[in-house]
């Protein structure tokens, strides 16, 4: 199907389904879904973000502003993973635990306005990664219409930019959890380090940043491309400085640069 096609398939998929609880991460994969379902179903859609320690406080500001800006209602619900150890402990399916809280609590809000689905921005394309939050979404009975209508992630980028979605473009994020080594302990207290340690990289207009938490060590990653800038703008003193003040004793910059899910390479094929 080509992209014009698909995009039907997608309506017609949200068509019938009536009305939605869409949850909203605000990353180009949610926010396409949540436009197109706005379009179809209008007041029947609720767009709902789970609140807590793992989501940037920059990715939150963002969600709200694209809902307010899409009409949407916007319901921000605190979810409660990191009192469960099973989460805290760091697992390899720990997205599981954190996916399955959050649907619990989208299932109250659809059963309390009476509305017949949860969908998500699951697509095509991560099929193919290392995802246990798909079994926790198969468990809850949430349903993935860009996946179901054929889309993957160019597709979605290519349609949110035909629609002039704002976030077309928006680099793919990540709860910061993901930052941690599974088998390392999730705290509140890394998870604001490395928060505020990307905030300080976002600031010197990176186009994507990741920093993994190693202990005493932050790992930095960035394009491959834009590596090369931390040096010849000389930034890196400050970065340096910055992380030390955060907590970090070493700071490093990874040589392969950014790729998604780098914890995840010997854990693929294993979505349950």
């Amino acid at each position: 199907m080509n992209l014009k096609e698909k995009q039907t398939q997608l309506e017609s998929i949200l068509s019938h389904m009536g009305s939605v609880v869409v949850a909203y991460s605000g990353g180009v994969d949610s926010a396409l879904l949540l436009a197109v379902a706005t379009k179809v179903l209008g007041s029947r859609v609720v767009a709902a973000t789970g609140e807590s320690d793992s989501l940037p406080s920059r990715e939150m500001e963002q969600a709200k502003m694209l809902a307010l800006e899409l009409g949407v209602e916007h319901k921000i619900i605190p979810t409660h993973e990191m009192e469960f150890e099973n989460y805290l402990s760091n697992p390899q399916n720990r997205c599981y635990h954190c996916k399955t809280e959050l649907y619990g609590q989208l299932r109250t809000i659809a059963d309390d306005l009476k509305f017949e689905n949860i969908v998500n921005g699951i697509n095509l394309d991560d099929m193919d990664d290392y995802r246990p939050g798909i079994l926790a979404a198969k468990e809850a009975n949430v349903s993935s219409p860009l996946r179901d209508a054929g889309f993957n992630k160019q597709d979605i980028r290519d349609l949110a930019r035909l629609i002039d979605l704002p976030v077309w473009g928006k680099p793919a994020a990540a709860c910061l959890s993901s930052r941690v080594p599974f088998g390392q302990p999730i705290t509140p207290e890394k998870l604001q380090m490395i928060e505020e340690a990307e905030d300080y990289l976002i600031s010197f207009n990176f186009s994507q940043v990741r920093v993994r938490h190693h202990g005493d060590i932050a790992r930095i990653e960035l394009p491959p491309e834009e590596i090369p800038r931390l040096f010849s703008e000389k930034i890196s003193d400050k970065i340096g400085l910055k992380f030390k003040k955060l907590g970090f004793k070493f700071v490093t910059i990874d040589i392969e640069g950014y790729r998604s899910g780098s914890f995840n390479p010997s854990l693929l094929n294993k979505n349950g």
